[in-house]
């Protein structure tokens, strides 16, 4: 008798792989497709918008934030919702925050921060969490979009390509900067201390600087380069046909006077003074333009303030000097300030943002000659003096300042080293009482009721953060006398000539107070045709004490004010650090020799 053969076992029942059939493999195959589709479509709808506001506390205090920010909408309609910047892309990571934010409902279940009250007592520690995560890891997520490789500086402003610059050079990250673009900004609530060590650059984050945005650092400093000197040509053009058309009325006045017989003489322009300069032919020196600004409240404590100015720590640590970042920037930056608010919150009205100036210098075997020029504005009354006008006997007064030796960050900020958060009309400035109530302090202060310019050398100590809510400033920290003496010896103050607006003018110093000492100075100030023209000399190097000695191959750091429009105190336009130096054309302010 004969055995059949076994029949064969259909192709789906064979075992093959680790004793599994072929229909148990593509059953397996197909639930792992499926449950690695659900698990994955799960994952993306948590990083959905509509999830995210889906409870209550991300709706009703986070998002309210968020909507309407550049993030929200923009001119592109590329958007990021929350979990672009809160959740990684890759997926390892995105699995590691997916696991750390599964703590996040117990907070829900017990309601930390269910009501406006919970979640803003706890704002400060969730913004720091999430600092430290982006601080880890250079900002990973912000880079998912914004890449250094493919930005374009032209297409920036002059101190966001200067600020990416240094990020790249020195190992900033995005998260250092750019806090609070789609929530409230928590910053100002941090303590300092630790912002500082959060924000000190990483080695680890520098950056080769791409050729792409070199090129393109190139072609937007030529093109503005070129605009540059074109607005200067026609600035020239300009203020050529506006002194052709006085001197023509001047002609034609006194055509007019000789041809009376009698009669009474024309009321003369406003100014006077002596016949300054009236050797140096100014055709024959080159003008530079100089951008005046409204700055407010803002002091010297408040720009090394990173809670206030962003730019502090390139200024404090990295040697950036004012102009680094905001020379471009000035109409902005005046016009926003002189319009009311933190900077300003006593705004005059009609009181203009900047002042557009010419400045020319010249000199003799003995003497600096300077020039300024600029348009007179009318007059905007200011609503918090009697009549409007702070100070009614000067229409104008001009300052310049040089800064001596030994000055803390003087070559980067210039004069703004006297300008302290406790100075008058400033908002840590002490009443007449407190200042008199000082005693040993109050009697060696010239002005005994007000606090005026000082440097911070001749203070013990300057409170720059405020932190426990100390006042800013240290006007009530004064060095011994001593001390004082020492530093006006060793050049360690600021060279004050001041110009008033009938021509008359004081030289002095600024250190422990503004002091006027025995330096010459001669001036002359006069406004015809709507122009403002002061003039004023000094000696290159007079001896006297608190005179800053001008001498070849040195550069030096001055600045400029102009109190317009009979203002006084810190009611005045400034100017950045300026450099200045002999027959140099390297400098801002080439002094040539004539």
């Amino acid at each position: 008798m004969t055995s059949e053969p076994e029949k064969k076992k259909p192709i789906w029942r064979r075992y093959f792989l680790w004793g599994m059939p072929v229909a148990g493999i593509a059953v397996a195959f197909a639930a792992g497709i499926i449950f690695w589709g659900g698990f994955n479509t799960a994952m993306e709808a948590t990083n959905t918008k509509d999830f995210c506001i889906s409870c209550h506390e991300m709706r009703d205090f986070v998002y309210e934030e968020y909507t309407g920010t550049i993030h929200d909408v923009n001119r592109s309609g590329v958007g990021a919702v929350c979990s672009d910047c809160h959740v990684p892309k890759d997926w390892t990571h995105k699995m590691i925050r997916k696991i750390k934010a599964s703590k996040e409902l117990y907070g829900k279940m017990v309601g930390t921060i269910n009501t406006r009250e919970k979640f803003e007592a706890k704002r400060v520690h969730l913004a720091m969490n999430e600092w430290e995560r982006m601080k880890s890891t250079d900002s990973r997520e912000c880079r998912n979009c914004h890449d250094f490789e493919s930005m374009m500086p032209e297409f920036q402003k002059p101190r966001a390509r200067q600020q990416h610059l240094n990020a790249m050079e020195v190992g900033q990250t995005c998260i250092d900067c750019h806090k609070g673009i789609a929530h409230s900004d928590a910053r100002d609530r941090a303590d300092e201390e630790y912002l500082e060590k959060l924000e000190a650059p990483n080695p680890d984050f520098i950056r080769a600087i791409p050729q792409e945005y070199l090129t393109s650092l190139a072609r937007i400093e030529a093109k503005e380069a070129a605009e540059a000197e074109a607005d200067k040509a026609a600035k020239a053009a300009q203020q050529e046909a506006v002194q052709a058309q006085i001197a023509a009325a001047v002609d034609a006045a006194v055509a007019e006077e000789r041809a009376k017989a009698s009669g009474d003489a024309a009321a003369p322009p406003a100014g006077g003074g002596s016949d300054v300069g009236g050797d140096i032919d100014w055709n024959a020196v080159a003008s530079a333009d100089l951008k005046l600004f409204y700055p407010g409240q803002a002091s010297f404590e408040w720009v090394q303030n990173g809670k206030f100015h962003g730019g502090a720590r390139p200024l404090t640590k990295g040697g950036d000097q004012c102009s680094t970042c905001h020379a471009k920037e000035l109409d902005t930056i005046g016009n926003k300030i002189v319009a009311g608010g933190d900077l300003e919150p006593t705004p005059i009205p009609g009181k203009r943002g900047v002042i557009d100036a010419t400045v020319q210098a010249a000199h003799d075997d003995e003497n600096l000659y300077v020039r300024l020029q600029w348009p007179d504005a009318g007059h905007n009354p200011a609503p918090f003096v009697d009549g409007g006008k702070m100070d009614p006997e000067n229409q104008i007064k001009v300052a310049m300042m040089i800064t001596g030796s030994g000055i803390e960050m003087g070559d980067q900020v210039g004069c703004w080293a006297s300008c302290h958060a406790d100075n008058t009309y400033m908002p840590f400035a002490p009443e007449a009482d407190v200042i008199a109530a000082t005693g040993d302090v109050a009697g060696r202060m010239t002005a005994q009721d007000t606090v005026t310019k000082y440097i911070s050398e001749s203070r013990t100590e300057v409170e720059t953060k405020g932190r426990r809510g100390k006042a800013l400033g240290g006007w009530d920290k004064l060095q011994a006398a001593e001390q004082i003496e020492q530093y006006l010896a060793d050049g360690t103050f600021l060279d004050l000539m001041r110009v008033y607006s009938d021509g008359s003018a004081s030289n002095g110093y600024l250190l422990e107070q503004r002091v006027v000492n025995d330096g010459e100075i001669a001036a002359s100030a006069n406004l015809s045709g709507g122009m403002w023209t002061v003039v004023f000399a000094r000696p290159l190097n007079s001896g006297a004490p608190g005179d800053v000695p001008l001498e070849p191959g040195q550069t030096y750091t001055v600045g400029f004010a102009i109190h317009d429009d009979f203002a006084a105190a810190r009611f005045h336009h400034v100017t950045l650090d300026t450099s200045l130096a002999l027959d140099d054309d390297s400098a801002f302010i080439n002094v040539v020799k004539q």
